[in-house]
């Protein structure tokens, strides 16, 4: 069942691009406040089961805000294409943090050769066949998106490490997060008109990718497998690169396959068990 929620979570998330490239016309901070606002608005039926503690707020409110923040600020900073490959470095930081943040979770070779696969699946996909060129001249933007990457990952191991809530507090996360974000907009960017395609676009993305994924990823974290969650959350990558082929102007590329096989094989392999150390005879305790 947790990985249910995990891939409902990634399936939903796919469609962050496809939706996004919509409202390229709109200031990004307007999108993320009123998106996070639905979103959040979703859990209102079951406001009784918010938790109103401190550090679960603190700890939630800088996870979805923080992270959308550092993204949307790396993307201002430097090329798009080289701050979302830093920014997908979230699920292998997820896999490679878990020991640091559960304790019971430890690292074999089969997580860390999957999260690494996984990441060279989505490098290829969000690359296209070119190369990144880091320039330093971008420094603070490649910050920012490692940044990103960092808020996102230690959010989803804290929010296993503190299950002591209930998914419901989630909507409570969204709700104060788009308030940030929509006082972000009204300090560096200004208001247009929106017509009504803006508008049902807008609702689409708090409710699927801004809304129900974030209540179905609090669920997979806390009960499922970090590093398997992890490894399969490169599927995100490519299966938004999928649906900009269907619906969009992308055309299929050899690229595209690769990627696949790359991250197939990075999910497998992160969920198989390290065949345990054979012992020497001679060594073997008499």
């Amino acid at each position: 069942m947790p990985y249910f929620f995990a891939i409902a979570a990634i399936t939903l998330w796919s469609s962050l691009a496809l939706l996004a490239t919509r409202l390229n016309h709109l200031p990004p901070f307007l999108v993320l406040g009123v998106a996070l606002l639905l979103g959040g608005l979703m859990s209102l039926p079951k406001y009784r089961q918010w938790h109103p503690k401190r550090s679960i707020l603190q700890m939630g409110v800088f996870g979805i805000f923080g992270y959308h923040f550092a993204l949307f600020m790396a993307y201002r900073h430097a090329p798009a294409v080289e701050a979302n490959l830093l920014n997908y470095l979230w699920p292998l930081l997820i896999v490679l943090f878990s020991p640091l943040y559960l304790p019971g979770f430890h690292l074999n070779r089969n997580h860390i050769l999957g999260g690494l696969l996984g990441f060279s699946g989505a490098a290829t996909v969000i690359l296209g066949g070119n190369s990144a060129s880091f320039n330093s001249d971008h420094s603070l933007g490649y910050a920012l998106g490692i940044a990103a990457a960092v808020i996102w990952a230690r959010y989803s191991l804290l929010t296993r490490r503190s299950g002591d809530f209930s998914s419901a507090t989630v909507g409570l996360f969204c709700l104060l997060a788009g308030l940030l974000a929509l006082l972000c907009h009204g300090l560096f960017e200004t208001t247009p008109s929106m017509n009504q395609q803006d508008l049902i676009t807008m609702a689409l993305l708090g409710l699927g990718p801004m809304g129900i994924s974030f209540y179905c990823w609090d669920a997979a974290m806390k009960r499922g497998d970090p590093r398997t969650i992890g490894a399969l959350s490169y599927f995100t990558p490519l299966m938004s690169t999928g649906l900009l082929i269907l619906f969009g102007d992308d055309p299929l590329s050899s690229n595209v396959i690769i990627a696949l096989a790359l991250i197939s094989g990075g999910a497998v392999l992160g969920t198989l068990k390290a065949r345990p150390k054979k012992l020497d005879p001679q060594k073997s305790p008499a």
